[in-house]
């Protein structure tokens, strides 16, 4: 079938629920690059959502999982340990951001290894309630449908949904009505910390501590915009969940493995999470999730209590080791955070410039987790969007507020990051030289 025509196909036959960027055909990706159909060649700043992070098909990674297919393609973990699964915990321990991280259950998805993570909570504490961000995005299953805030469509007409989730304002500096409205000098680096009052209120109030079980928090957040916390916000957290001995649970599945540069967002402010989330890049692209914690916390579940047909998937193991072995061979947080502040200065210098500055209200961000926030009103993010993809470049839109995200591979060589910052760059110009562009068929709303 021509491009064409496989996209009508697709229209006809998958649900309609799902919603994407394009209906172009995705025929093949290499590196930093994918490969529609009708063989038009696009640099991918979306790396699948922050999935492959060590660009589309990886050659260590994709020999390790073609080695394995060889192998075992499926040991159940009801039934016996499998190699694989078991390597892939040597791989990852060395990398936990505490060594308290010592126990691991691996499922297949990111809002799985939430539900795994509630669950344990849960169990451990023998206590019912959950407290999340506003903004935060953690899954669209029926229990993560209800821990999820960053917008309605998620849960819109599912109800009822799960009971016992609370939430409270994440510290969105720039969305902060404190320091938007006083003339008293907050904002990021000088935090007025509302956020921590009204937590310490919502345990007052709504939700008393011996009823709660676990505040679950994404160290940057993700859907909500690609928001880092202010210095000093997570460590009075977790002073919260120590004094009312609740457990801190910190969902990495898009900010993890690399992404802010460093191996999880939680390091940059030296916070010891009870349970840490991992998903997305942990296999680069093979279906992959985990939850890890305190063998004292995991062993409290009873053997039959967790499990599943395809949890821990014996190739995507093998995927995960590869990827693990990549980052220490390739040295990738280093060019993280090369590349990341090369994308980040022209950003930022787009603010300042006369000619730019009018359409960008924020920039933000940490490694190649990064932001740029449009003034409301007039559909700049969108527009910006459009105009990049009519030069080859995919990059998406995030949160209920005007905002980009940039998802380059983490490995994106100095090249092919200019020539993505030189389209970017573009792209802010011409929207705010007032073309008349079409908004993308997103609208500026996220996929995930």
């Amino acid at each position: 079938m021509s491009a064409q025509a496989l996209a009508h196909f697709g229209l006809k036959h998958v649900a309609k629920g799902i919603g994407r960027l394009t209906t172009d055909v995705i025929e093949s990706g290499s590196g930093s690059y994918v490969t529609m159909v009708g063989g038009r060649r696009m640099l991918d700043f979306t790396c699948g959502i922050g999935v492959t992070n060590l660009g589309h098909c990886h050659p260590a990674i994709t020999k390790a999982a073609q080695s394995q297919v060889g192998k075992l393609v499926h040991g159940q973990i009801n039934i016996a340990f499998q190699k694989s699964y078991l390597s892939l915990v040597e791989a990852l321990l060395p990398m936990m951001p505490h060594k308290s991280l010592d126990t691991f259950f691996f499922w297949n998805s990111g809002a799985e290894a939430v539900e795994a993570a509630v669950k344990l909570a849960r169990h451990v504490t023998e206590k019912q309630n959950l407290i999340v961000m506003q903004g935060s995005y953690h899954g669209r299953t029926f229990g993560t449908m209800a821990m999820t805030r960053s917008k309605i469509i998620y849960g819109q007409n599912y109800g009822p949904l799960m009971p016992g989730v609370f939430s409270v304002p994440f510290p969105y500096c720039a969305q902060c009505s404190i320091a938007a409205n006083l003339n008293t000098g907050y904002g990021f680096e000088n935090c007025c910390m509302d956020p921590v009052v009204q937590l310490e209120l919502l345990l007052k109030r709504e939700t008393a501590p011996s009823d709660t079980a676990a505040i679950f928090i994404e160290p940057v957040l993700g859907e909500g915009g690609y928001v880092p916390p202010p210095p000093g916000y997570l460590s009075r957290v977790r002073q919260i969940c120590d004094k009312n001995n609740i457990l801190l649970v910190a969902d990495e599945v898009q900010s993890g493995f690399g992404r802010t540069g460093k191996m999880f967002a939680i390091e940059h402010w030296g916070v010891r999470p009870d349970i840490l989330i991992m998903a997305k890049g942990i296999a680069n692209g093979f279906p992959l999730s985990a939850i890890a914690s305190r063998k004292e916390l995991m062993d409290m579940q009873p053997p039959g209590s967790m499990g599943g047909t395809y949890a821990g998937n014996a190739v995507s193991c093998a995927a995960g080791v590869a990827v693990a072995k990549t980052f220490e061979d390739e040295r990738i947080l280093e060019n993280v955070n090369a590349r990341g502040a090369e994308l980040k200065a022209m950003l930022r210098s787009s603010s300042l410039n006369n000619d730019t500055a009018r359409v960008i209200q924020d920039v933000r961000g940490l490694g190649l987790m990064l932001a740029l926030e449009c003034r409301p009103g007039h559909g700049y993010a969108s527009k910006i969007q459009a105009k990049c993809m009519e030069k080859d470049l995919l990059v998406l839109t995030t949160s209920i507020h005007d905002t980009i995200r940039f998802i380059p591979p983490l490995n994106i060589t100095k090249e092919d990051m200019a020539k993505g910052i030189g389209i970017i760059e573009d792209a802010i110009k011409d929207v705010a030289m007032g073309e008349d562009l079409v908004e993308t068929g997103s609208r500026g709303q996220a996929l995930e």
